[in-house]
């Protein structure tokens, strides 16, 4: 009985952990009354959208405090989502004191659950030195881990330490491997780190053709700087047929998405009539 209890408890969760993610769904009193059933039951689940409602403001007021109170069970009971956000609420001190070494711990956690954000995290925490002594190769241990987990940030990360030879042997064809898988998972500074290879013949065969294909990928992504180098691309014929008035549109794209470069690029084709 107690069991039909728990499940039936969680396919009322469910609506509510779908609505929390949407910012036009009302949370109920009765959603968070059900999370807060579940979670008595120690069900890991239950805290762990208790703890995202309270951090968030929905549905309850917002509490840092008692957010962290529901993300410690959830974590207790294995539940890595709550291991992540509570390593997130110590590296920015909300509802807590600031404390790196403890922000670790629990990232560390998360990442022994598999959670590719509390890898990718954790690596970031070994790569700048806080909380930790810095280690270059233990922070790509946990971009690698975060990669194969899915995560494009830990893929991208991999990559550049590969091309910069930063706790590991420098090799640029692995760096475009990781940058490759970072592209095709829509991380747009993984697609034009590629491009850039590509046009550099840097791990790879110089290739304008395909730099272009990666500027593109990263322009459509928005990112401004894939933008410009597909546009310098038009303006020069390098890769593609030489098209001004199509280097004019991609700088101002780019020039719209924040690059100077962009915005002097478009205003000398625009003063040249183009």
């Amino acid at each position: 009985m107690r069991m039909q209890k728990i499940l039936l408890l969680i396919l009322c969760l469910f609506s509510f952990s779908v609505a929390s993610a949407t910012d036009d769904i009302v949370i109920t009193d009765d959603m968070i009354a059900n999370a807060k059933k579940i979670c008595d039951l120690d069900v890991a689940l239950g805290c762990a959208a208790l703890g995202e409602a309270y951090y968030l403001g929905k549905g309850v007021k917002q509490d840092y405090f008692k957010a962290n109170k529901y993300l410690k069970k959830a974590c207790d009971l294995d539940n890595a989502f709550g291991c992540f956000n509570l390593g997130l609420a110590y590296a920015k001190g909300k509802g807590v004191k600031q404390d790196y070494f403890k922000a670790n711990e629990y990232l560390k956690k998360a990442c022994d659950l598999d959670n590719a954000l509390g890898c990718f995290n954790l690596g970031l925490a070994y790569e700048k030195g806080k909380g930790v002594k810095q280690n270059y190769s233990q922070a790509n241990k946990y971009y690698k881990k975060a990669c194969n987990l899915g995560e494009a940030l830990g893929c991208n990360n991999l990559g550049f330490a590969y091309a910069k030879g930063k706790g590991v042997k420098q090799d640029y064809f692995k760096a475009n491997e990781y940058l490759k898988k970072a592209c095709d998972l829509d991380y747009a500074n993984g697609c034009y780190n590629l491009g850039l290879a590509y046009y550099q013949g840097k791990g790879a065969k110089q290739d304008y053709f395909k730099a272009n294909e990666y500027f593109k990928k990263a322009c459509d992504l928005d990112y401004a700087g894939g933008c410009v180098l597909l546009g310098f691309a038009h303006y020069e014929g390098k890769g593609v047929k030489q098209d001004y008035s199509q280097a004019k549109k991609l700088y101002g794209k780019a020039c719209d998405g924040g690059n100077q470069l962009g915005c002097d690029n478009y205003k000398k084709l625009n003063e040249k009539g183009y």
